[in-house]
């Protein structure tokens, strides 16, 4: 593998009131499809040797409205299952446990379909993945989720899963992840096709 790009689906209803969104398949709002429609220059004329995309609508309309209708649908770029903490809000969750930090605190266990995961779970999923795009020669895309894309690049860095904490990423941006003399780096981090 060349290089990496990584984009992160545009805004959803719950990603802009900041409710945590893990497997619950809302669609993108109509600011959420500009940005995604923002992210199809960056594309344009490239040949990607793989794109995979999480199986969340989300994500996947992304991938269309960027210009990357023929991806695959990968079930390890689904976003962290938050277990009892799906839809809910890091204030709301504060109010009973002060202080609660994703990324150190973890999640509470949801119901038995979804409990939820630790972060070791999702570093689990983000190796697989790029065990799979290290596999082929040239570029690979993903169109995938804050969280988990931010544990990809942890794991891509040689770093723990919860080190993820160190890479905020926005709806509807783009990152690329490479090498720098056979050593893996970030290339480009949380940009807007038409911003800094």
């Amino acid at each position: 593998m060349d290089e990496m790009m990584l984009l992160r689906h545009g805004e959803t209803e719950w990603s802009r009131t900041g409710r945590h969104t893990g497997r619950t398949d809302v669609p993108l709002t109509a600011h959420g499809e500009e940005q995604a429609r923002a992210l199809a220059p960056l594309v344009k004329g490239v040949t990607f040797d793989l794109v995979l995309a999480s199986p969340a609508q989300r994500a996947r309309r992304t991938a269309e409205l960027a210009g990357l209708p023929d991806h695959e649908v990968d079930p390890d770029l689904w976003e962290w299952d938050y277990g009892g903490y799906e839809g809910v809000t890091t204030p709301d969750i504060r109010r009973t446990r002060p202080g609660w930090y994703l990324w150190r605190d973890g999640v509470t266990p949801g119901d038995e379909q979804h409990p939820g995961e630790a972060a070791a779970q999702v570093g689990a999923r983000a190796d697989r993945v790029i065990a799979r795009a290290r596999a082929v020669p040239g570029r690979v895309a993903l169109v995938a989720h804050g969280h988990l894309l931010r544990v990809l690049t942890a794991r891509w860095l040689g770093l723990p899963p919860e080190d993820g904490r160190l890479f905020r990423l926005e709806t509807g941006t783009y990152s690329r992840l490479g090498f720098e003399h056979g050593e893996p780096v970030i290339l480009t981090w949380n940009a807007l096709v038409n911003g800094p």
